[in-house]
């Protein structure tokens, strides 16, 4: 930038530019003028030249000037048009600017609006999981103290049923409490199989044997003495036996004890006319029952010829029932004649019900006769009651002679 007086000129603009060539090539050839005189002297003919050639100059130098003005106010020109596009320029641009920011503004109020609208949704939606959550929560915790209970008293029962099992293990482990847990085993047996009065418990023979049961069969075969026998050492020591020689030593006391039993209830509970020719030796455990079937038949087959039949709660409820056939069959032969008598009053009351159905039609038949009658004049009343609703006095001419005539007042 160039300042003259109070114009300023900018070198990047190609008219300054030229106006400063045009002089400075100005200045230029003033001074080869000036050498090439010196050089040739002063001459009157160099002289005039350089004259006209300065005078040119001074010529050239004024439309120089002139152009100078020229180019001083294209430029001030310039500058104002191009200090009212720049004003134009930045008034569009802040405008622009000002519209642009009213957009963010809007948009980041919209957005600002759904980011509040999602995060109330979402407290919502967290506010009911949560609600959810510790609704079920609740219900677990409930249903988990419910089964907590459960196990609890499970827990109790065990204990208790532990209890149970040692006091069981006592009682088996003595002879007479033994004997006493397979009675009440047989008690419970044939009270749920046999009616009451079918049998007798602890019941005294004519011997002075008492027998645990005795059921009262119809002859034949008579009443049947059932006896409770549990040789259960004799097992225990089967079962524990790790040995060929303990082996068979537990299989030698187990056919003593059951041949010991066999013998006992055939001598004792099989009295010629007053029991059956049989008795039952019950076994309380079906463990036992099935070692005897199973290893020692011969011991079967010895309670067979001794006419003692071995059971276990299952056969022995299979054979009560059995029992309770024969039983229900030997009452119904008893009550034969009471039914025959029974029966005989009931053809009575047949007839009865017959003869007075008999007189109940007779009534009935009168009955409907009387109602046809009763139809019938009902008929013909109502035929009478329509002649005289139709004013049909015509048919009374007949008997006009018992009318009594209307005297005049």
């Amino acid at each position: 930038m160039i300042q003259i007086g109070d114009t300023t000129y900018d070198l990047s603009d190609p008219l300054v530019l030229l106006t400063l060539g045009g002089i400075v090539l100005a200045v230029l050839m003033f001074i080869l003028l000036v050498a090439v005189l010196r050089r040739a002297g002063r001459s009157t003919q160099v002289t005039e030249d350089l004259a006209r050639q300065m005078g040119g100059l001074g010529q050239a130098v004024q439309v120089l000037g002139a152009g100078q003005d020229q180019l001083s106010g294209g430029l001030r020109t310039v500058s104002d048009a191009q200090a009212t596009g720049q004003t134009q320029v930045l008034q569009a641009m802040e405008s622009r600017l000002a519209h642009v920011q009213q957009q963010m503004n809007d948009r980041l109020h919209d957005n600002a609006m759904k980011s509040a609208r999602a995060m109330s949704e979402l407290q919502e939606r967290m506010k009911e999981s949560l609600q959810g959550n510790t609704v079920k929560t609740t219900q677990s915790l409930t249903q988990l103290q419910e089964r907590l209970a459960v196990i609890d008293k499970a827990q109790d029962n065990i204990t208790r049923l532990s209890g149970d099992v040692l006091s069981l293990q006592d009682i088996l482990s003595n002879k007479q409490t033994r004997g006493a847990f397979g009675e009440i085993q047989l008690t419970d047996i044939v009270s749920k199989a046999l009616p009451k009065d079918s049998y007798d418990l602890q019941q005294t023979l004519s011997n002075g044997k008492r027998a645990d049961c005795l059921i009262h069969l119809p002859n034949p075969p008579g009443p049947i003495v059932i006896d409770s026998k549990f040789p259960l050492e004799a097992y225990e020591a089967l079962r524990k036996a790790e040995t060929q020689y303990e082996l068979n030593e537990a299989a030698k006391a187990m056919k003593v004890a059951v041949k010991a039993h066999i013998k006992a209830i055939s001598e004792k509970y099989i009295i010629e006319g007053e029991t059956a020719d049989g008795a039952l030796m019950f076994l309380p455990s079906e463990a036992v029952y099935a070692e005897l079937h199973a290893n020692f038949p011969e011991l079967v087959r010895e309670g067979f010829e001794a006419r003692v039949w071995i059971v276990s709660p299952t056969t022995c409820m299979a054979t009560l029932n059995t029992m309770r056939a024969i039983l229900k069959d030997a009452r119904m032969r008893e009550q034969a004649g009471e039914i025959r008598k029974m029966l005989k009053n009931l053809h009575r009351d047949v007839e009865l019900v017959v003869e007075r159905a008999s007189k109940l039609e007779l009534h009935f038949d009168q009955a409907r006769r009387d109602v046809e009658g009763i139809t019938t004049a009902a008929e013909r009343a109502g035929k009478r009651a329509a002649r005289l609703d139709n004013f049909d006095f015509e048919e009374l001419s007949d008997g006009a002679e018992n009318v009594v005539p209307i005297g005049k007042g």
